[in-house]
């Protein structure tokens, strides 16, 4: 987790309240500020979503037996085919002392079984018929009901590595885990596999007037953090745990801060914060991180709404990203920030945005960058109502956010807009310039 020179000169202006950040400025410098964390090994049970650091090879070859298509018998030569004495307990399918078929001899096999060396076919049950033979034996001959060419040579025999050879390469590195690649995984006789880290993140609400239950009375707010941002947290790609929850003063702030843990009860990797970042005797934000022996990287962003966003780094390595207390705003500087922080920690590119025609005049709003919840409609982006920075309304209906340009955009012209996290992604419009949209 590297901080770059660059950052510790040029854009160390930026950490004045005068000079706040140019918003591509500050996502990108959230983004280069920390390198990829060491790839960690997960069993296979707990690797849904996570995405491979290194390629999955087959072990061995898949499958590594020969094996039957179809429950029958497993023959030798021409039929009819004699049958072991019936007396004789069966060998079991999967032994190799299942031993080697004789020729014109016949042995029962179920589907996957494995087929006994010596064997040229399976005849499958329905086309098979048992006789008596000789001396009390049994015969096995093709049936009235099987097809002309039963039993041809190899028929219903899986030939071993039919389906990979050993050190084929089945999942690269950079797969998105889904739970049929990790049966996959599993068939080529992995445990676990090498994935890359997903960043842990602890969150410190703050606020004395927050309740969590009912329906605030005057001077209250209904805390709107804690049932949501653990859950968003997640969907940016990091591992977040139950949130601290702290009043307004500075031995609060401090304590939090210099405590702060991941789900596991280690060192997290990111501490996210909500409030505080205002400059009013109540806000420590700042204070806190200067006792602690951090320092400030982005102080303010050139946006509305969450122009109040801080990043700064401990000590000790951790990340503190704090958010804006209002709802809307706190999201916004949660995309501007928190996500290519999260995307960075985790060896991830950069959120992109995708660009879409504007359905309306957005008015210029100089020297800012606004973030603007909208909805796609006949493949043009709406913005919603409701999103005053303190409102959620509007954001609960939003498909992504336009990022509409100090000078405004005109209807009909294309606009960036980046998907929300629970969103699926927005649509490309034929015609525009795509800046792409990043894969985890």
């Amino acid at each position: 987790m590297l901080i770059t020179e660059t950052m510790a000169g040029p854009r160390a202006a930026h950490a004045h309240p005068c000079h706040a950040a140019p918003w591509a400025e500050a996502r990108q410098l959230a983004y280069e500020c920390a390198g990829p964390l060491p790839p960690v090994w997960v069993p296979l049970a707990d690797s849904d979503g996570r995405v491979l650091n290194r390629d999955v090879a087959a072990l061995q070859d898949l499958p590594h037996y020969a094996s039957s298509a179809m429950d029958g018998w497993a023959v030798n030569g021409a039929g009819p085919w004699l049958l072991p004495d019936p007396q004789q307990p069966p060998a079991h399918p999967g032994l190799a002392a299942y031993g080697r078929l004789a020729p014109n001899h016949a042995r029962v096999i179920a589907t996957g079984g494995l087929v006994p060396a010596g064997a040229q076919a399976i005849l499958r049950k329905e086309s098979g018929e048992v006789v008596p033979g000789p001396s009390g034996s049994l015969l096995l001959t093709v049936g009235p009901g099987a097809r002309p060419d039963e039993p041809r040579r190899g028929q219903h025999i899986r030939p071993a590595g039919e389906e990979a050879l050993a050190g084929d390469v089945l999942l690269p590195a950079g797969t998105v885990l889904n739970p049929a690649r990790i049966a996959l995984a599993a068939v080529a006789g992995h445990d676990e596999v090498q994935v890359r880290a997903r960043p842990s993140v602890a969150v410190v609400l703050t606020g004395s007037e927050v309740v969590t239950q009912g329906v605030p009375a005057a001077g209250e707010v209904r805390d709107t953090f804690g049932p949501q941002l653990g859950t968003v947290l997640s969907q940016l790609g990091g591992i977040a745990g139950g949130p601290v929850r702290i009043g307004d003063s500075f031995s609060e702030w401090l304590s939090a801060l210099d405590t702060a843990t991941a789900p596991d009860g280690g060192k997290a990797d990111v501490v996210i914060t909500t409030g505080g970042t205002g400059r009013s005797g109540t806000d420590h934000f700042r204070a806190a991180i200067g006792t602690l022996g951090g320092r400030i990287l982005l102080d303010g962003i050139a946006m509305r709404p969450g122009h109040p966003a801080v990043l700064a780094e401990l000590p000790d390595g951790r990340f503190v990203a704090g958010l804006p207390g209002n709802p809307l705003a706190a999201m916004m500087a949660l995309l501007t920030v928190g996500a290519p922080l999260i995307a960075a920690l985790g060896g991830r590119p950069l959120p992109a945005a995708t660009d879409v025609l504007s359905g309306s005049d957005m008015p210029p709003d100089p020297g800012r960058t606004r973030l603007v919840p909208c909805r796609i409609l006949s493949g043009l982006a709406f913005p919603v109502q409701h999103t005053g920075p303190g409102m959620m309304r509007g954001l609960a209906w939003a498909e992504g956010v336009m990022v509409v340009p100090p000078d405004g955009v005109d209807s009909g012209q294309p606009v960036p807009v980046l998907p929300l996290p629970w969103s699926p992604g927005v649509d490309m419009v034929p015609g525009t310039n795509p800046q792409g949209r990043s894969t985890p």
